[in-house]
Formats: C-alpha cells, structure tokens, sequence
C-alpha cells in the first residue's frame, strides 16, 4: 500500500471516531473560534481607523504647526505667524484669487451617544472660508453651509449618525453659547467623526487669538519642499510643515501600534489557551486510539501515515473552529459603527470583515493546529506496538 493511501486509511479511521470523542474536539473548535472571532474583529478596527485615517491625507496638501508639536490639537499660531505662513511660495490660489490656506482651532465637545447614551468627545473644527478649496472633498450632503460671523455648525455624516443633537435644525452647547446645526457633510475620512464652524466666530467664543494650525493646498505636489524651505529657514518661525498624507500616515502607524498591540496581547493569551486545548485533546484522541495505531504499524502501516493522519485531524479541527469563529466576527462586527475616542476627541469607524482579514484568522488556527497537533502525532508514531497491542 502507497504511503498516501496510508494516510487516508488512517485519517479516515480517526475521523471516523471524533463523533466519540465529541466533547474533547468541541474544545478545540470552540477555543480557536474565541480567539479568530476576537483577532479578525480587533484587526477590522485597526484597519478601519487606518483607512479611514489615510484618506484624510492628500499628497497636493500640506499642514503647518507648531515646532516640537506631535499633532495639529498640541499646536498653536500665533496671528503674526498666520499671517507669515500665507505669504509663503509654493501655496495654490483658489478661484478667486485668494491663498488656498485654512487658519484652524480645534476644540471638542461632550455629546451623548445615541445608542448607550454615554457621553462621548466631538471634535469642533474652526475653519476659514478658504477650506472649501482647501479640502474639495468635503462635500454637502443635507442642509447649507454655516455663515461666517453666526454661530452655526456644519455636522459629519458620521457624527450625525451616532451622536444625539446633531440633526439639521438642533442646537449644540458651546462655551457659553448655543450654536445650530445647519448642515451635513461627508468626506469620505476621518473628518466625518466632526462638527466644523466658522473659525474666527469659534475663536471669538472661546475667547481666543491663536489658532492651533493651518493647511494648505500646494500649488502642485513639488512645491512641498519650496514651502517647507521658506518656512522652516524663516527666523520669525518655530513651525513644522508635513505634507498631509505624511502626517496622516504617521497618526494612522501610531494608533495602529496601540491596537497591534491589544491584539498581541488578548489573541496571545488566549491563543496559549487554545494551544493547550488542542494539544490536550489530540493527546487524549491518540490515546483513545492506541490500539487501532498499533494493530495499523503490525499490520505494515509506517509511521508518518500515523503522523499525518495527527496532524490532519488538528488541523480539520483548526480550520472547522477558525470558520466557525469567522462566522461570528462577521455577524456580529460587519457593518457595526464603532465610537473610540475619549473628552477630546472620537472617531467614528464602520468595520468591514474582509476576505484578507478572514485569512489571516484562518491562518492564525492553522498554526495552532499544526501545533497542537505535532507532539500528539510524533508521540503516536513512536507508541510501542506491543505495548499497545497487549493494552485493554
């Protein structure tokens, strides 16, 4: 007999028997469809705050602010030094002849949450009328744009969608002042988790004559580096300039990591988990099947046909739970809008279960079921024949 028809005969021989041994292989399935349900959901989030973070960035635009800040919120610009930064060369003219550059404060309200009431922080960006060539994709979807000068709020179809207050016609608390929604946007990025004013009133209301930073549109991708040039050599100036999908990239890898590592963490343990399950169970089916295995080597059968056969029936076993638990992530996270954010600031995700993700959680209960399944299989290659035969 070939070596594969081994194999089958003796893989045919252990699945014949897992209906005997149905609690101890649940153990294995129900384990690695914990731990695939908790990675491909964890893995959709981060995905979907990286996407929805990168989109936000256009190579053909650029950020300015504060030296030595690590983000637009940590900054401020002063008056003198906004007035600088549009003087620069290498900055777009809008249609009307206008510097295409958008002086902005960033704040951030409490609202509540429409599904679970808990309060959650918006993040309030001031802008300059300027910002509708600045950032084109920001796009009207309901309602009118805010006047400059009243106090009114364009919201993000995001935010729209998951927090209470935020429908044309409703009012918000600001500072010590009420403003009206009079709008909604979509932009296809991050910037629909947010509600946008008119900057100067903002600033009025707050109190303020700084604003935190500014962007601008290039007048084409190469004029980056003549725009940093002449702010960066400029002695009135303490600024950085990023190109926008640099920036972007670099909140996107730093929120990424936090989650990587949430991930690495959770799936770590309970991938130990359900190592341990797969490895005690595959133990207890060889042992169940001692004698078969050792009446098979007596009568001829060699020994990888029995190691195979191990490795087959985890891996069967993996790839049953890693489905299993794909299903759940997928019922249960696909579509789902999820809020991460705190006071300052929240970000508005709908998660997306992808096919890549759906491999690699495949690819992660795989892995265990190798795993789980070498030792059992190599130790029942190795069971003493007679020992076995001779075992009641």
């Amino acid at each position: 007999m070939t070596v594969l028809k081994q194999i089958a005969a003796v893989t045919a021989l252990g699945l014949r028997s897992v209906p005997q041994r149905l609690a101890t292989s649940s153990v294995i399935v129900i384990g690695i469809a914990g731990v695939v349900a908790v990675i491909v959901s964890v893995f959709g989030m981060t995905r979907a705050l990286s996407g929805a973070v990168l989109a936000a960035g256009q190579p053909d635009r650029a950020i300015v602010y504060r030296a030595g800040a690590t983000s637009d919120i940590a900054s401020t610009l002063l008056v003198d030094a906004v007035a600088t930064i549009k003087d620069a060369p290498g900055i777009a003219r809008t249609s009307d002849g206008r510097v295409a550059a958008s002086a902005e404060f960033i704040t951030a309200v409490n609202l509540l949450r429409k599904e679970d009431g808990n309060r959650t922080g918006v993040s309030v960006r001031g802008i300059e009328a300027a910002a509708a060539e600045v950032r084109p994709e920001v796009q009207l979807v309901a309602g009118r744009m805010f006047q400059p000068g009243l106090r009114e709020l364009i919201a993000g179809r995001g935010a729209a969608a998951e927090i209470q207050g935020l429908e044309i016609g409703d009012e918000v608390a600001l500072r010590d002042s009420r403003w009206t929604v009079v709008g909604i946007f979509a932009s296809g990025d991050v910037n629909e988790s947010t509600l946008m004013a008119d900057a100067a009133t903002l600033l009025s209301a707050y109190q303020r004559t700084a604003v935190n930073s500014m962007t601008v549109r290039l007048a084409s991708e190469g004029s980056f580096d003549e725009l940093k040039t002449a702010l960066t050599t400029n002695p009135t100036l303490s600024v950085t300039v990023e190109r926008e999908s640099d920036y972007y990239r670099r909140q996107s890898q730093e929120a990424g990591q936090f989650f990587d590592l949430v991930t690495t963490f959770v799936g770590g343990i309970m991938g130990l988990g359900a190592l341990f399950a797969a490895l005690n169970t595959m133990y207890s089916a060889v042992s169940s099947r001692a004698r078969d295995i050792a009446t098979l080597r007596a009568i001829g059968f060699g020994a990888s046909g029995v190691v195979v056969s191990v490795l087959i029936e985890a891996l069967l076993l993996a790839v049953l739970g890693a489905l299993l638990g794909a299903a759940i992530a997928w019922l249960l996270f696909n579509g789902n809008v999820v809020t991460l954010g705190d006071s300052t600031g929240s970000v508005i995700l709908e998660m997306r279960v992808t096919p890549a993700l759906l491999g690699v959680g495949v690819a992660w209960a795989c892995t265990v079921g190798l795993i789980g399944g070498l030792f059992p299989a190599v130790r029942a290659a190795r069971l003493p024949v007679a020992t076995a035969l001779r075992a009641i």
